[in-house]
C-alpha cells in the first residue's frame, strides 16, 4: 500500500469518506485537518495556527447542503493541508481556483479571509466579490468588498456595497469612502457626493455615515456644513474620537476661541482614554508647547515604559529649553533599550546646541544603519566641515562609504552637498566626478554634476548630463523640467524648452516645479496672461522666492503691478537675501524694503 492509501486508511478509518462527508458541510472543522497532520506527523508552527485561526474562526458562512464534485476534493484537501505546514500561497491557490470551480459561498469565503490573512487584496477583493454575487446580502461579504474597494481608491464602486452592510443592522465603515478623496478626479468626486447623499436619505441618524459627510464638507472647505453634522453625531455619541478630533482641527483652522473644549470635557469624563489624550496632546504643540508637555507628562506616567511618549516628552523639553529634562528621557529610552538610534542622535542634537561638540559627534556615531544613519552622520561631516577639520570630514565619510556599500550614493551625496555650501564647486564636482566612476549608473549623482555644471555656467556639460539621464529614462521628470527651465532662462531655444517641460507637465500636471517652469516659458513667449495662470497654480503649491519673482514679472508687464508688488513684498519678508528674487525686483526700480534701488 503507497503513502496516500496509508494516509487515508490511517486506524482503520476511511478519511477519505470521512472528508467527503464533511465537505459537504462546505468547511473542514480544526479538528480533522488535526487529525490528518497527526497522521503525516507535521510540525504545525504557530503562524501556521494563527493563518488556520484566522480562517477557521471567520463568521461562518450558512449554506444549503450540495455534493461536492469529487474533481474538487483532492485540491481542496490538499488546499487545507498546504494552510497547516505553512504553505498559504498553495493553499490560497488552491481556493481560489476551487472558488471559481465550485460557485460556493463558503469556499469563496474561505479564499476571502486567506487572501486577507495574507495581505493579498486583489486576490481577496475577487474571491469576496464571487462571495457576494452568491450571497448578496451577506454582511461579512459585503463588508470587505466595501473596505477593500475603498482602500483602493474605487470610492464610487463601494457605495452599494457599504449600504448592503447597513441594511444588515451592521455598522458600515463609512468613513473609507473619504479614502484618497485628494486624488479622486472631478468626476469621481461628484459622483461620491450624489452617492453619499443617497445614502444619508437611507441611512439618515447613521453616525458613521454624518461623520463621513462631516469629513467631505470639511475635504470641501464647508466648515459650518462639518460643524453641523458633527453636532448630529455628538447628539447620539456625545465623545466620538474621531468626531472630537475633527472638529477640533476644523475650530483650529478657525481660529476658534477653544477649539479643544469638547475634547476636554471628553476628557475629564474619561481621564484614562489614553488614545484621545495622545491626539490631544499633539494638536496642543501647535499652541502651547507647555501645555502639550503636560498632557505628555500624563501619558508617560501612565505608562512609564511607552519609549514613543518618551521620544515626545524629549522632543518637546527640547524645544521648550529644557535640556536636562530632554536629556533624562532619552536616557530612560536607552536603558529601556528600545529606538536607542533616535536617543543617540537627539542627544547628539542637543550636545552639538550646547557647543559640545565632541561629545555630540560621539552621540552620532552610536547611530546604527537604520533610518537616521544619514541624518546622523550628515550631522558629524557638518560639526567637522564648519570647524575646517576638512580632511577628517573626508577621512570620516570615505570610512563609512568603505563600510556600507549600500550606503554609498548617500554618503557620497552628503560630502558633495557640503563642498557645494562652502562654494567649492570645483571640489563638489571633483567628488561627483569619483562618486560617479564608482556609481556610473546613478541617476542622482549624474543629476547633481548637472546642477553643479549650471552654476558653473557650463551649459553644455549641464545639457550632457541631463541628456544621458533621459537616454536612460526619457520620462524622468525631473531631468526633463530641469533642461526645460535652463534652456527657457539661459538660452534663446524656447521651443525646445516648450517641448520638455510640456512632457514633463503631462506626466506631473500639478508638480509646482513644472507649472513654474511652463509659466516662466509661456512668459518668455510673451504670452503674459497663461503665464500668470501657470504661475499662480504654482504659488499656490509652493510659495517660494523665486515662483513669486516670476509670477511677480508676469504680472508687472501685464500692467497688475500692485499685486505684482504685494506678491514680490511677501515674498522678501521671508526671503530677503534671495538673488532671484531681489534682482527682479531691483530690474523693474522697485527697491525691497530697507536697500535702494
Amino acid at each position: 500500500m503507497g503513502f496516500t492509501a496509508k494516509l487515508w486508511h490511517h486506524g482503520g478509518v476511511d478519511f477519505a469518506r470521512v472528508f467527503i462527508d464533511i465537505m459537504r458541510h462546505h468547511l473542514i472543522p480544526v479538528v480533522l485537518v488535526a487529525l490528518l497532520s497527526a497522521c503525516a506527523n507535521q510540525t504545525v508552527t504557530s503562524e501556521a495556527r494563527l493563518a488556520e485561526a484566522a480562517v477557521a474562526e471567520s463568521t461562518p458562512v450558512s449554506v444549503p447542503e450540495r455534493p461536492i464534485p469529487a474533481d474538487s476534493v483532492y485540491p481542496l484537501l490538499v488546499a487545507e493541508f498546504a494552510l497547516r505546514r505553512g504553505s498559504y500561497g498553495i493553499s490560497l491557490h488552491n481556493y481560489l481556483a476551487q472558488a471559481e470551480v465550485l460557485a460556493d459561498p463558503a469556499v469563496s469565503a474561505r479564499a476571502t479571509q486567506l487572501a486577507q490573512f495574507l495581505n493579498r487584496e486583489d486576490d481577496a477583493l475577487k474571491a469576496a466579490q464571487q462571495w457576494v454575487d452568491l450571497q448578496s446580502d451577506n454582511v461579512e461579504a459585503n463588508n470587505t468588498v466595501a473596505t477593500l474597494l475603498s482602500r483602493q481608491g474605487r470610492t464610487v464602486e463601494a457605495i452599494p456595497y457599504m449600504a448592503r452592510v447597513a441594511r444588515g443592522k451592521k455598522s458600515a465603515p463609512f468613513p473609507l469612502l473619504l479614502t484618497g478623496y485628494g486624488s479622486l478626479s472631478d468626476e469621481d468626486r461628484l459622483a461620491l457626493g450624489v452617492g453619499m447623499g443617497e445614502l444619508a436619505e437611507e441611512f439618515p441618524r447613521d453616525p458613521a455615515l454624518l461623520l463621513s459627510h462631516a469629513m467631505l464638507y470639511e475635504e470641501q472647505g464647508k466648515s459650518t456644513l462639518a460643524l453641523k453634522k458633527l453636532d448630529k453625531v455628538f447628539e447620539q455619541r456625545p465623545f466620538q474620537r474621531q468626531a472630537l478630533l475633527l472638529e477640533a482641527k476644523i475650530l483650529m483652522d478657525l481660529e476658534a476661541a477653544t477649539p479643544l473644549r469638547h475634547i476636554e470635557q471628553a476628557l475629564q469624563t474619561n481621564p484614562r482614554d489614553d488614545q484621545l489624550r495622545l491626539q490631544y496632546a499633539r494638536l496642543l504643540t501647535r499652541s502651547s508647547m507647555v501645555a502639550a508637555r503636560q498632557q505628555f507628562e500624563i501619558l508617560s506616567a501612565n505608562a512609564p515604559s511607552n519609549v514613543d511618549l518618551l521620544l515626545s516628552l524629549a522632543i518637546i523639553n527640547r524645544e521648550n529649553g529644557d535640556t536636562v529634562e530632554a536629556k533624562a528621557n532619552l536616557m530612560q529610552m536607552l536603558n529601556l533599550g528600545q529606538r536607542v538610534d533616535e536617543a543617540h542622535y537627539y542627544l547628539g542634537r542637543i550636545l552639538e546646541e550646547e557647543g559640545d561638540l565632541e561629545n555630540a559627534i560621539s552621540e552620532y556615531m552610536a547611530v546604527q544603519e537604520g533610518r537616521d544613519f544619514i541624518s546622523a552622520n550628515g550631522r558629524i561631516s557638518q560639526i567637522l566641515f564648519k570647524s575646517g577639520q576638512l580632511d577628517r570630514s573626508h577621512a570620516y565619510l570615505e570610512s563609512l562609504r568603505s563600510k556600507y556599500p549600500l550606503r554609498k550614493e548617500q554618503l557620497y551625496a552628503l560630502e558633495i552637498e557640503l563642498l557645494t555650501r562652502d562654494d567649492d564647486l570645483d571640489g563638489a564636482v571633483n567628488m561627483v566626478n569619483q562618486a560617479l566612476q564608482e556609481l556610473p549608473e546613478s541617476t542622482d549623482l549624474r543629476y547633481a554634476r548637472s546642477m553643479l555644471r549650471e552654476q558653473q555656467n557650463n551649459l553644455v556639460l549641464m545639457e550632457q548630463d541631463l541628456r544621458a539621464i533621459l537616454e536612460q529614462d526619457p520620462n524622468n521628470v525631473t531631468a526633463l523640467n530641469a533642461l526645460g527651465y535652463t534652456l527657457a532662462n539661459r538660452t534663446d531655444r524656447i521651443p525646445e524648452a516648450y517641448m520638455l517641460v510640456s512632457k514633463a507637465l503631462a506626466l506631473e500636471p500639478e508638480e509646482p516645479a513644472i507649472l513654474d517652469s511652463m509659466g516662466w516659458i509661456l512668459f518668455r513667449q510673451g504670452k503674459y496672461a497663461e503665464a500668470v495662470l501657470y504661475l499662480n497654480r504654482a504659488y499656490a503649491k509652493y510659495p517660494d522666492a523665486e515662483v513669486a519673482a516670476h509670477l511677480g514679472e508676469a504680472l508687472w508687464v501685464s500692467g497688475n503691478r500692485d499685486s505684482a508688488l504685494a506678491i514680490w513684498q511677501e515674498a522678501f519678508q521671508k526671503n530677503p537675501e534671495h538673488e532671484v528674487l531681489v534682482e527682479t525686483m531691483t530690474r523693474h526700480g522697485v527697491a525691497p524694503e530697507g536697500r535702494q534701488p
